[in-house]
């Protein structure tokens, strides 16, 4: 069984256009989406549109999550965007104008997403989170003391657990025999050269899996260049976080 897992698109359509092609290639039986499909980006539509005809293609083999950004967007009241604007500008500048462009379908639709979900494959079984499964924002990066990744999903029965948020790859095997694998980010990669990330997983009968981050290459110069063209305050910060 073949899972593509993607996770923060940000409204970034180049990079999903991009990320989509390679993900035909690869043909998989499901894909698994891990949240913040919307915001700070500069085509939520498009992407959400995306989401919806791959939710028409895969149906059932088809998960989505919410993740903290589409919460953001769903729940926007005039003090949130006040409280992001003050402790990070852009972000806060983008969300209110975000919720201006985006459809109101989109809108509900992420509202309603569940924050996690838990899957059962060949006796494997999976929890699909956005930041961990005790917190929707909490970040697992590379190279934390195990430790500490330990506390974080200790409260997950899954022997694998996928996550994204920190927009950075990687992955930890536990010593509780849980394996955690963060898929990166579609839409704004943290990585050096800020190039789409998203997972290939395979799973074999016995409920053995594999993985490989898959690493796009992309025009994320034009992309900078369409969040500039935005317009909003402090757009330039934020279109300086698409190029390396």
């Amino acid at each position: 069984m073949k899972i593509a897992v993607i996770s923060d698109i940000h409204a970034n359509a180049l990079a999903f256009d991009n990320v989509l092609n390679d993900i035909e290639k690869f043909n998989p039986d499901k894909i698994f989406c891990l949240g913040d499909i919307i915001l700070a980006g500069y085509n939520p539509n498009y992407v959400c549109q995306k989401i919806f005809e791959l939710k028409e293609k895969y149906n059932e083999n088809f998960e989505i999550i919410q993740g903290n950004t589409d919460k953001m967007v769903a729940n926007c009241t005039p003090e949130l965007i006040a409280k992001t604007k003050e402790a990070f500008s852009c972000m806060g500048y983008s969300l209110e104008e975000d919720v201006k462009i985006t459809d109101k379908k989109y809108i509900d639709f992420v509202k309603n997403l569940p924050e996690k979900k838990s899957i059962e494959l060949n006796n494997l079984k999976i929890e699909l989170v956005h930041g961990s499964p005790r917190n929707q924002s909490e970040n697992i990066y590379p190279k934390l003391p195990q430790e500490e990744v330990e506390k974080m999903v200790d409260s997950s029965s899954a022997d694998l657990i996928l996550c994204g948020h920190t927009h950075l790859p990687c992955g930890y095997s536990l010593n509780n025999n849980k394996t955690v694998i963060n898929a990166g980010s579609v839409g704004r990669s943290m990585t050096q050269d800020k190039m789409p990330v998203y997972l290939q997983l395979t799973i074999d009968k016995e409920g053995k899996f594999f993985v490989e981050h898959r690493i796009i290459k992309y025009d994320n110069e034009l992309v900078s260049r369409h969040i500039l063209a935005r317009g909003f305050k402090h757009c330039e910060d934020l279109a300086k976080m698409y190029i390396a």
